[in-house]
């Protein structure tokens, strides 16, 4: 296991630009109680074969900083089944991944679906208090609030906030 590290923020402007690559996504939970997550996710670039994963994620430490994360690719068949098992409620989204001058990637998820008009930014760092570059675009930080955590937005979508 892995010791993930993100903050995640909302998207106040455009991002496109600055974006190297995107991919879209769409995943389903097996399980997402007490903060725990088994998460079925398929992955399909702009004109190539998909992939699929399942990740398995431990509760947020740290203020929904940090959490433990497994992940291990799998076929896109495997996904496609597994998929059938996940609680009600998917998640929709195309991911875009903008590169900073500092090293640093931002993945920008912009949803769609029941989500649609919701677009996050987080980044992942090596230490909590490791410092990154803010591009402009980038709003309120929302890291830590379960509200805007995939697993809750299944079942609570942005749009009917």
């Amino acid at each position: 296991m892995a010791l993930e590290i993100e903050r995640k923020f909302l998207v106040v402007g455009d991002f496109k630009a600055e974006a190297a690559s995107h991919t879209r996504i769409v995943q389903g939970y097996i399980c997402s109680e007490r903060g725990r997550t088994v998460r079925v996710r398929m992955r399909s670039e702009e004109g190539g074969a998909g992939k699929g994963y399942l990740t398995i994620k431990g509760p947020s430490t740290d203020n929904g900083l940090s959490r433990y994360e497994f992940e291990k690719e799998i076929s896109i068949d495997e996904a496609l089944s597994l998929l059938t098992l996940c609680e009600p409620g998917t998640i929709d989204k195309v991911r875009w991944l903008v590169p900073m001058p500092d090293g640093h990637t931002f993945e920008v998820d912009e949803f769609h679906g029941d989500n649609e008009g919701l677009v996050m930014a987080e980044v992942e760092l090596g230490a909590a208090d490791e410092a990154f570059v803010r591009p402009a675009w980038l709003g309120e930080e929302v890291t830590g609030d379960r509200r805007y955590y995939n697993s809750q937005l299944r079942k609570n979508p942005f749009t009917k906030w």
